[in-house]
């Protein structure tokens, strides 16, 4: 179940509070629940994989061939239709739905999601460039990037070369996120910290690749509690 992700849709941000008094920022994500659409077997694809639809899309807006596929599969049609690979096919079935339960015990998600677009940008905003000299001879150009290439040799501007341009609109990965908390009444997921994206933006969730070891909020104020206790003992004793 790990494997999977789920599709959702960041709400806003919000904070949540704890015993001791600490404040953390969460965002808030609104999460779809997946339906399974297709098993994928090895014979067929050389991989295993279930395809899982989110969301919801009008009849009028499939193509032909989507929606005799959709009638074929015998389920309504899905907005987005995602890949994940799997080990073990019998652990799944056609028409099941895949929920928030799947981070039942998940400390640590990573999140993808696009960046907000901030359209043509300069080098000092978009690459964090000094700029030129604000006098001695600078003339108009002190927010320009400064010289772009080099001589005869090698004659060309390299690729990658920092210049100025379309900023944000791009996907970003961000690891290790904690689950604050999950509402599964409400199909909600409180995450700590911010995240990529603007309000409305779809986010895709899943449990983290990287083994981590450090932790997390309630874990650490356990452990504070626990060391202030133990003086105590010492002093009635």
């Amino acid at each position: 179940m790990t494997d999977i992700a789920l599709l959702g849709k960041k709400i806003g941000m919000s904070r949540e509070f704890y015993k001791s008094g600490q404040s953390v920022p969460v965002t808030v994500l609104k999460m779809e629940t997946g339906r399974i659409i297709q098993l994928i077997d090895q014979e067929k694809r050389g991989y295993k994989a279930i395809q899982v639809g989110f969301g919801k899309i009008k009849n009028s807006k499939l193509t032909k061939s989507m929606k005799g596929y959709f009638t074929k599969k015998n389920t309504e049609p899905k907005k987005v239709l995602k890949e994940f690979r799997v080990n073990d096919l019998n652990n799944y079935k056609e028409g099941n739905e895949l929920g928030l339960e799947i981070f039942k015990d998940i400390k640590f998600v990573d999140v993808k999601s696009k960046t907000i677009g901030k359209g043509f940008a300069g080098v000092m905003k978009r690459h964090n460039f000094s700029g030129l000299r604000a006098t001695h001879g600078v003339s108009v150009s002190h927010r320009s990037h400064g010289s772009t290439g080099q001589r005869q040799d090698p004659g060309k501007v390299f690729k990658g070369k920092k210049m100025a341009g379309h900023m944000g609109d791009k996907l970003r990965t961000i690891q290790n996120i904690e689950i604050i908390k999950t509402d599964s009444e409400n199909n909600l997921l409180y995450l700590k910290g911010s995240i990529p994206g603007s309000k409305h933006s779809e986010v895709l969730i899943k449990k983290a690749i990287k083994n981590i070891r450090k932790l997390t909020i309630k874990e650490k104020i356990e452990v504070i509690e626990k060391q202030k206790k133990v003086p105590e003992k010492k002093k009635n004793k």
